[in-house]
């Protein structure tokens, strides 16, 4: 198993995406990237700790490379937006992949190149982690109620409702050959 962490914007949003994913084994939602340890998702809210509302995956790599997976999540969401996926605004919504490793780091770079070459855009995503150069930024798991949101609250949430279902539609129809049965 390995694992990936990566934030594009709400990670009610990312984790419903990823759930869907073959080879995926676990997803938690969660914080990473900023200054305060052990935030709370109200200070993460509030914008002012540096942190990125990401989602950690394990994922099994004979059934999904990380390569893929980056593929999933740059053609999921809208690597375009500066610090906002949507309605949602500040760093904390930030398109970011954080590479556990230097094999990750490359990676990251190359999916980012083919996401760029094939959209004809360029993503402002960016590659964090390495806080002084060799550890990987803390992990900090999201309070409980958050995760695997969609499978309960999130499907009577109307800000769900209107954001996840494009995402899960988008999965399925651009990654048809990545879609769990």
């Amino acid at each position: 198993m390995q694992t990936a962490i990566i934030a594009g914007g709400c990670f009610w949003c990312t984790e419903a995406v990823f759930r869907d994913v073959v080879g995926v084994d676990t997803v938690e939602s969660g914080y990473i990237g900023g200054s305060v340890p052990n935030p709370t998702y109200k200070q993460v809210c509030g914008g002012d700790t540096g942190h990125a509302e990401a989602i950690r995956v394990t994922f099994d790599e004979t059934a999904l490379s990380y390569g893929d997976l980056l593929d999933v999540f740059l053609g999921t969401h809208d690597p375009t937006q500066l610090n906002r996926q949507g309605n949602d605004v500040g760093t904390q919504y930030r398109s970011a992949i954080f590479p556990i490793d230097d094999a990750q780091r490359a990676e990251s770079e190359a999916a980012i190149g083919r996401w760029n070459a094939d959209n004809g855009a360029m993503a402002v995503t960016t590659i964090e982690g390495f806080s002084d150069g060799s550890q990987v930024a803390p992990w900090y798991p999201a309070e409980d109620y958050h995760q695997e949101y969609w499978d309960g609250e999130g499907q009577r949430n109307p800000y769900c409702l209107a954001v996840i279902p494009p995402k899960l539609m988008k999965l399925r129809k651009s990654f048809q050959n990545k879609v769990k049965g």
